[in-house]
């Protein structure tokens, strides 16, 4: 049961995911951090089907900006969704998007490159940033190709009690403090009305200060190291 969503405050960004490695009825780890540094100043969560993987080479003359990145990011799942023949790159075990970065010396060079197997489309990946210009900014991107720019937003079956949530208590001028206290309450929403609900969630945050983890809501212990 996927559970992605993310809000822009005032003058960051956060996004916050479920943890739960998962297949069919099997819960293989309770520890999956679903939610990637583009940068420093860049995050990207994938929300979608196991084992469908998304390979990007992100390499630039001079750094992209959120917008950019997301446009780029879109514009190859747009191509990629009217191919046939397409390079299967591989899965990187239940994270549904594997992020590559090559970087010389202290910029940010080369060429941009992205591969993606057919079967790997069904992922959806909210996508936040900052920069001086612009200042924080979430995009959604679904499976199709769809990109937006949004103030809130979610995927995956928790989006049916976070989007509801957000939509009551969601303000453009929170504060950092307010956006978790409102982050904890869907997390408390998906736990409390989902039917499998995951039980721990990482959320990460991005401002002028760069991307990093904030906290974990975690109510059990990984499955690989829980005691019998």
């Amino acid at each position: 049961m996927e559970c992605v969503f993310g809000l822009v405050g005032n003058g960051f960004a956060i996004v916050a995911a479920d943890t739960s490695a998962v297949h069919s009825i099997l819960v293989h780890k309770n520890n999956e951090d679903k939610i990637m540094l583009l940068d420093s100043h860049k995050l990207i969560a994938a929300s979608g089907e196991p084992e469908e993987c998304v390979t990007v080479s992100v390499q630039k003359r001079d750094p992209l900006t959120t917008a950019a990145a997301a446009n780029f990011t879109r514009g190859e799942l747009a191509t990629a969704l009217r191919k046939l023949n397409l390079l299967w790159i591989g899965s990187f075990f239940q994270t549904e998007l594997f992020i590559i970065f090559e970087s010389f010396h202290v910029l940010c060079h080369a060429s941009v490159a992205l591969q993606v197997d057919s079967k790997s489309l069904l992922c959806e990946h909210p996508e936040a940033g900052y920069d001086k210009e612009a200042g924080a900014s979430l995009y959604y991107i679904d499976y199709i190709a769809t990109l937006h720019k949004v103030d809130k937003g979610a995927f995956g079956y928790g989006s049916y009690f976070s989007l509801s949530t957000m939509d009551r208590h969601f303000r453009s001028d929170m504060s950092v403090e307010e956006a978790i206290e409102l982050v904890d309450k869907c997390i408390t929403e998906i736990r409390s009305r989902l039917v499998i609900a995951p039980p721990n969630f990482v959320i990460k945050i991005v401002d002028k200060d760069g991307a990093r983890t904030h906290a974990w809501r975690q109510s059990v212990q990984d499955v690989t190291t829980a005691s019998v």
